[in-house]
């Protein structure tokens, strides 16, 4: 399992990397429930909460395109049961942490996201 959870982490850094939507997307289950503070920005909405992989590949599609020059460097994984934490280094050279509940096929149901001010 900590071996399977960690492949997630590293590919889903790639993905984003090559800003490869339909491959960031394939880490999601169709039913996700995403919460970031830069959904309150990019889509503002003050709740913060996704709740759908449609919408979901909406505000990433316009994140790409609000950050062209996006690059996450990996910093760490941290593993416990059927989830991670993928802390990196994001946009604007923001840490970030994402808490990521990951289901028995291997896909993310949930995450919260996390940045410094």
């Amino acid at each position: 399992m900590e071996q399977r959870v960690r492949q997630i982490a590293n590919d889903w850094i790639t993905a984003w990397n090559k800003h490869d939507l339909d491959l960031i997307m394939s880490h999601y289950t169709d039913d996700i429930q995403f919460t970031s503070p830069f959904i309150t920005k990019i889509n503002n909405d003050p709740l913060g909460t996704i709740h759908n992989k449609v919408d979901l590949q909406l505000y990433f599609q316009r994140a790409l395109n609000l950050y062209p020059n996006l690059h996450f460097e990996l910093n760490k994984i941290l593993v416990s049961v059927n989830s991670i934490i993928v802390y990196y280094t994001s946009v604007n050279n923001l840490l970030a942490a994402e808490f990521m509940q990951i289901n028995e096929d291997g896909k993310v149901y949930k995450v919260f996201a996390h940045y410094t001010q």
